[in-house]
C-alpha cells in the first residue's frame, strides 16, 4: 500500500517510470512526480519532488526515521478550568486525543482541528493510568484509589472494579485482550480477567512501590519497574519472576516493549538515563544520555522501530535514533554492541539526542503518545497543557529558533516570538476553548437519575455505606424523624445487658403479670423502681388530652387498681352539627350532648357564620362610563 500511495504501481511491475495525471485525489498531499530522466531540463521540479517525498507519512519512508522527527508545534490545547495532564492518548482510530487529568476529567480533542470537542467526569480522583484495547473496542482507567473503570469507545461506563488499595500507577492488555495487568503502589502487579472483572493472581517480588508495567504485543511477557530500582520480567501464567534486569540507580518511571519487531525493551529512570535492552541477549545494549533533570516518561514511535522519544522533570523533549550516536563534537563515538568482537562483555553504546527541545514544556512532561500513523506527537505535562508536535516543513529554518527551542528571550531577540501578541493569541484561545466547553457541556445537560424504589417516583434508596444520618427521612416533605424518648430509670444496673435494652419477650394477655413482684425483682437488682402508684395502690390517672376521646369502647372492664377515665371518654365522641343524613338532628348516642344553636358573642367556631357583603361596585363602573364606556344600554 506505501509502495502504490508513492508510486501508483505495485512493486512486482517494472521499474519506476513516474506519473504524470491521478484520477482520482488522495486524503494525502500529493503531486505529479517527474521521472528522473527529465531532472536535468526541468530542476525546479526534481527539487519540488523530493519536497513533497518529505510530506508523505512515515509508513511510505520506513527506513528514514530522520524525516519524522517532531521539531514543529502545532497547537497547545487547555480546558477552562486548568489542571495537570496525566495521561494522553490517541484513539485507535486516531481522530480524537483523550486526556486525563488530575480531577478526574475526560477531555477529548480533535485530532485535526486541535480544538475541543467534549469533557466528562471519569473519576472522583486523580487519573493515573489509561490503556485501550488492541482491537479499539475498550479502554479501562485507574485513579489514585485504586478504582478501575470499563469505558466503551462511546465513554459509556460500564463496570467499575476495586483493583487495589493504593494508587495504581501502569496497566496494559494482554495480546489477546482477555487479561489486563495492573501496578500499584502497594509494590505489587495483579492479573485480571477482563471479561469477568477478577482478579486471577498477584505478582510480588518487588521491595517498592512498582510505578510502571508492560504486556508484551506478542508474548506471553509482562515487565514492571519499580522504586527499588529494578527492573523484572515476568511470566503471567506462573507469576514468576523470569529475570532481573540491573542498570538504573533510580526510581524506574516507564518501562515499555517496542511494538513494531517485539525485540526490544526501552527502560527510564531518574537518574537522568534512558536505557534500551535486547530481549533475546537479556541485556542492555543503548545507553541514552542527554538529559540534565530525570526522565519523566518516553514512547516508541509506531512506525520506525529505531526512534524513541522521552519527556524529562524540567519540560524539555528529546528525541533520540538508535542508530546514530549522535556523539558530541569532540567526542569519539562509541561502538555498537552489535559491532563488537564479544557482544556479550562489550559495553552498551551511548545514544545522544537526534533533536532537542529543551523548552517544550513549563514543567514535567507526564505522558506521551504518537498518532497511529506516525506523524503527530502528544504531550500532556504538570503545567496543565496538551501540546501537539509534528515534522518541520521543508525548508522552514526558523522552527529551530522558535521559544521551544531556545527560550523566550532568545527567541524575542530573534524576532521569532513576540510576547504581546502570544499573550494576545493566549487569551484568545482560551476564550475560544471556553467557548467550545460550554457548548460541548449544554449539549450533555441530562436530568439527573436518582435510584428510586420501583413503582414510587422521587423516592430514593437507601446509600448504604454512605454517611447518610439515620434520623433524615427517606420520604420529601415528611421531615426529619424525632429520635426516642430516653427511659425513665436506668438500666446499667441490669447484669448482662450493658445498659441496652432488653429484647422483647412474648405476653400472656390472660395472664398479666405482677406489678409488685417486679418492683422487688428491681429492687433486688439495684435498679430504681418505677413511680410510685397513686392511693389505693392504683396507678396515677393519666394527663388530660393523653388518650383520645372515644379509645375505650362501651362497657370496657379496666384491670383492677386502675382509675376509671374521665367523663366523656367512656362514649363516642360529639359529632359537630349540620352533617348531612341526619336531619339537622344528632343521633341518640350514649354521652352525645348536643350543642346550643345559638351563635356565640365572639364569632368563634361554634357559632352560625355568615356572609359578608361583596364589595360595592359602583364606583368602578361609574369610573369607567366617565371614560365612554358602558354607556349604552344591551
Amino acid at each position: 500500500m506505501v509502495h502504490w500511495m508513492q508510486y501508483r504501481q505495485p512493486r512486482y511491475k517494472a521499474r519506476f517510470q513516474g506519473e504524470m495525471e491521478r484520477p482520482s485525489p488522495s486524503y494525502i498531499v500529493d503531486v505529479s512526480i517527474l521521472p528522473r530522466s527529465s531532472c536535468g531540463e526541468q530542476r525546479g521540479m526534481c527539487a519540488y519532488m523530493l519536497t513533497t517525498r518529505q510530506m508523505l507519512p512515515p509508513l511510505a519512508r520506513i527506513d528514514n526515521a530522520a524525516d519524522t522527527i517532531p521539531a514543529h508545534h502545532l497547537h497547545s490545547s487547555l480546558n477552562k478550568i486548568k489542571h495537570p495532564v496525566n495521561v494522553v492518548r490517541w484513539t485507535p482510530e486516531g481522530r480524537r486525543l483523550l486526556t486525563a487529568s488530575s480531577s478526574g476529567e475526560f477531555t477529548l480533542w480533535n485530532g485535526t482541528g486541535f480544538n475541543f470537542e467534549t469533557i466528562q467526569q471519569a473519576h472522583d480522583v486523580a487519573i493515573r493510568a489509561l490503556s485501550y484495547s488492541h482491537n479499539g473496542d475498550w479502554l479501562i482507567s485507574a485513579d489514585h484509589d485504586g478504582i478501575i473503570k470499563y469505558w466503551q469507545p462511546n465513554f459509556n461506563n460500564v463496570k467499575v472494579i476495586q483493583g487495589h488499595s493504593d494508587p495504581i500507577r501502569d496497566m496494559a492488555f494482554s495480546p489477546n485482550d482477555s487479561k489486563f495487568v495492573t501496578a500499584s503502589d502497594d509494590s505489587t502487579l495483579k492479573i485480571f480477567d477482563f471479561a469477568g472483572g477478577v482478579e486471577e493472581s498477584t505478582i510480588t517480588g518487588h521491595g517498592w512501590d512498582a510505578k510502571s508495567v508492560d504486556w508484551h504485543p506478542t508474548k506471553g511477557l509482562i515487565v514492571s519497574g519499580s522504586k527499588d530500582h529494578l527492573v523484572k520480567l515476568w511470566d503471567p501464567r506462573t507469576s514468576r519472576c523470569l529475570t532481573t534486569l540491573h542498570g538504573h540507580k533510580n526510581t524506574i518511571t516507564k518501562t515499555i516493549f517496542e511494538r513494531v519487531r517485539g525485540l526490544c525493551l526501552a527502560t527510564s529512570a531518574r537518574d537522568q538515563t534512558a536505557r534500551v535492552f535486547d530481549l533475546r541477549m537479556m541485556r542492555d545494549i543503548c545507553l541514552l544520555r542527554g538529559h540534565e533533570k530525570d526522565i519523566s516518561t518516553m514512547t516508541w514511535h509506531p512506525i520506525h522501530s529505531n526512534m524513541l522519544s522521552t519527556g524529562g522533570s524540567d519540560g524539555a523533549l528529546f528525541h533520540y535514533l538508535l542508530d546514530e550516536p549522535h556523539a558530541p563534537a569532540g567526542t569519539a563515538p562509541s561502538i555498537s554492541v552489535c559491532d563488537s568482537p564479544d557482544p556479550a562483555t562489550a559495553p552498551s553504546q551511548t545514544i545522544h539526542p537526534a533533536h532537542r527541545i529543551p523548552y517544550a514544556h513549563d514543567f514535567a512532561i507526564w505522558s506521551l503518545d504518537w498518532h497511529p500513523l506516525g506523524h503527530i506527537l502528544a504531550s500532556g505535562s504538570n503545567d496543565r497543557l496538551t501540546r501537539f508536535w509534528t515534522r518541520a516543513r521543508p525548508g522552514d529554518a526558523t522552527v529551530f529558533k522558535d521559544r521551544y527551542h531556545i527560550g523566550e528571550a532568545a527567541a524575542e531577540a530573534e524576532g521569532t516570538w513576540d510576547r504581546r501578541n502570544w499573550k494576545q493569541k493566549r487569551q484568545e484561545d482560551e476564550e475560544q476553548e471556553m467557548e467550545d466547553e460550554m457548548e460541548g457541556l449544554e449539549d450533555q445537560k441530562m436530568p439527573p437519575k436518582i435510584p428510586g424504589f420501583p413503582g414510587i417516583p422521587g423516592l430514593p434508596l437507601p446509600q448504604f455505606g454512605a454517611n447518610v444520618p439515620i434520623s433524615q427521612s427517606m420520604i420529601p416533605g415528611m421531615g426529619a424523624v424525632a429520635p426516642p424518648p430516653p427511659l425513665p430509670f436506668n438500666l446499667s444496673g441490669l447484669p448482662g445487658l450493658n445498659g441496652n435494652l432488653p429484647p422483647p419477650s412474648p405476653m400472656d394477655l390472660n395472664n398479666p403479670p405482677d406489678f409488685a413482684t417486679l418492683t422487688e425483682m428491681m429492687k433486688k437488682a439495684g435498679i430504681p423502681p418505677p413511680p410510685l402508684p397513686g392511693q389505693g395502690g392504683a396507678f396515677p390517672p393519666p394527663p388530660p388530652g393523653m388518650l383520645p376521646p372515644g379509645l375505650l369502647p362501651p362497657g370496657f372492664q379496666l384491670p383492677p387498681g386502675f382509675p376509671p377515665p374521665p367523663p366523656g371518654m367512656g362514649g363516642m365522641p360529639p359529632l359537630p352539627p349540620g352533617i348531612p343524613g341526619f336531619g339537622g338532628q344528632p343521633p341518640s348516642i350514649p354521652g352525645f350532648q348536643p350543642p346550643s344553636s345559638e351563635p356565640s358573642e365572639g364569632g368563634g367556631a361554634g357559632g352560625i357564620r355568615k356572609r359578608g357583603p361583596l364589595p360595592s361596585q359602583e364606583e368602578s363602573l361609574k369610573m369607567e362610563q366617565r371614560q365612554g364606556k358602558y354607556t349604552r344600554p344591551r
